[in-house]
């Protein structure tokens, strides 16, 4: 009997060995009654038994045998990143789980090349437990890659996502840790530049990493070339408004900004400045106040709303100098540890158990490139606000708006108490009107009745 695609490439890869492939058809066979079992009934079932995941199968159906970069087997897909794809992956001789980014062969060019080897080198000057940290680099052939530690969990979007806005206390926890790793980054001269709730990754335990740093740049140091030449980079609804203006100027305030941003979503659950195009978000950013958080979320409190507000000050002068600030005016908050019930499933399916390991082998040239199986975030239901749109390094914004006028950081976000007061003025107003309208109306009823009597 003639194999499919699918029952070839598993035992060719070796992850199924022709024994267990022979008794899993047979038991569909007995079940099914027939002879041909298609790869979908067969994929469904190995999945079922636990002897391989959706990704593998999908591969698998797709021809592909391979699965090793150099000594690292890719056991699974994570997503897409800004620069590349990212796996799961085990070290074959260490029996290390890690994270792979892939740079697509596709879009391999000399310039991403370029990118993708100064995202390795920054990554590998960074050592601290609030940063994804770098363990190996490579090329397979014509495949580049770069090997990070694995978080398992899920990233705060979709954390806030699935469950909904945070309290104060706990992204309070969530923001603070994320600033001690800005902290060191900083404390290394580079800036990250693409600050955002995906980039905060969060484990079971409530630990925060914050990763990819592909678009990371160097500040105050002029022998440090901006590999974007003055481009706006970054993700467009957490972009500070100085990185819009003047994006050839770098400065640690702008993540400071941005990590405002990424705090005000994790106790809305909305972005500040949802809807429109990415330059509509551009030009809010610089020129709009974002909608009070308090008329959101009642329960937030004057003090925490201010710290927001002081994060996302338009003026980088007038906004919270570092980062280590940021962790102290948090502290009051931070304090209370983040209940693990709120951390998600992890991003993928429990693995195989014991996991096939084959002997490593190149990918060829030729060879299809992994499938990434897109992830289940049902963006079809999900609204304009609750979406991030990202710039392409390339982007520009070439109007020039007006300068961004100096304002009291206390007054960031209209305090909704002057709302309630001035709906009170309005409706007094109104009722002493409604009033004077009813006596004015007797007063003339009783002239005419006297004038006519």
């Amino acid at each position: 009997m003639k194999k499919s695609t699918l029952q070839h490439s598993a035992v060719a890869s070796g992850l199924i060995g022709q024994d267990e492939l022979d008794q899993t058809l047979a038991e569909l066979r007995a079940e099914m009654g027939g002879d041909e079992i298609s790869d979908e009934h067969l994929g469904k079932r190995l999945v079922d038994l636990g002897k391989l995941n959706p990704w593998q199968v999908e591969q698998l159906r797709n021809g592909r045998t391979k699965f090793n970069l150099g000594p690292y087997h890719v056991i699974d897909s994570i997503g897409q990143g800004g620069m590349g794809q990212v796996f799961k992956a085990e070290h074959t001789i260490m029996g290390r789980i890690v994270a792979v980014k892939v740079l697509p062969r596709s879009r391999s060019t000399p310039e991403a090349i370029a990118n993708f080897r100064r995202e390795i080198r920054t990554q590998a000057q960074l050592d601290h437990e609030n940063l994804v940290r770098a363990y190996d680099a490579g090329q397979d052939g014509n495949v580049h890659f770069l090997v990070t530690e694995y978080v398992p969990g899920t990233d705060l979007r979709k954390l806030i996502r699935a469950g909904g806005q945070l309290t104060m206390q706990q992204a309070a926890s969530i923001i603070s840790q994320a600033a001690r790793g800005l902290d060191h980054a900083h404390s290394r001269g580079l800036l990250h530049r693409d600050v955002k709730p995906a980039n905060l990754l969060v484990t079971p335990e409530g630990r925060v990493k914050m990763s990819d740093l592909g678009l990371a740049g160097y500040f105050n140091d002029p022998e440090q070339i901006d590999q974007y030449g003055g481009k706006v980079v970054g993700t467009a609804d957490y972009l500070a408004p100085e990185l819009i203006l003047r994006p050839d100027q770098l400065d640690k305030r702008s993540d400071i900004y941005s990590l405002g941003c990424t705090l005000y979503y994790a106790v809305t659950g909305k972005v500040p400045f949802p809807g429109g195009t990415m330059r509509d978000k551009a030009r809010a950013h610089c020129q709009l106040a974002p909608l009070d958080p308090r008329r959101l979320v009642p329960e937030l409190t004057d003090e925490f709303v201010e710290v927001v507000a002081d994060l996302m000050a338009k003026r980088p002068e007038d906004r919270i100098g570092s980062a280590a600030e940021v962790i102290e005016r948090l502290e009051p908050w931070a304090g209370a540890a983040m209940p693990t019930a709120l951390v998600a499933e992890p991003l993928i399916p429990s693995l195989p158990s014991p996991i096939r390991v084959p002997a490593p082998s190149p990918l060829g040239d030729t060879e299809p490139y992994f499938l990434v199986q897109p992830l289940q975030e049902h963006l079809q239901d999900a609204s304009t606000s609750q979406m991030s749109l990202g710039t392409h390094p390339s982007a520009s914004f070439d109007e020039t708006w007006p300068t961004i006028p100096s304002r009291s950081k206390s007054n960031v976000f209209p305090r909704p108490t002057h709302h309630a007061q001035d709906n009170s003025r309005i409706l007094m107003l109104i009722g002493a009107a409604i009033v004077v309208a009813l006596l004015s109306a007797v007063a003339v009823s009783m002239i005419y009745t006297m004038l006519n009597g």
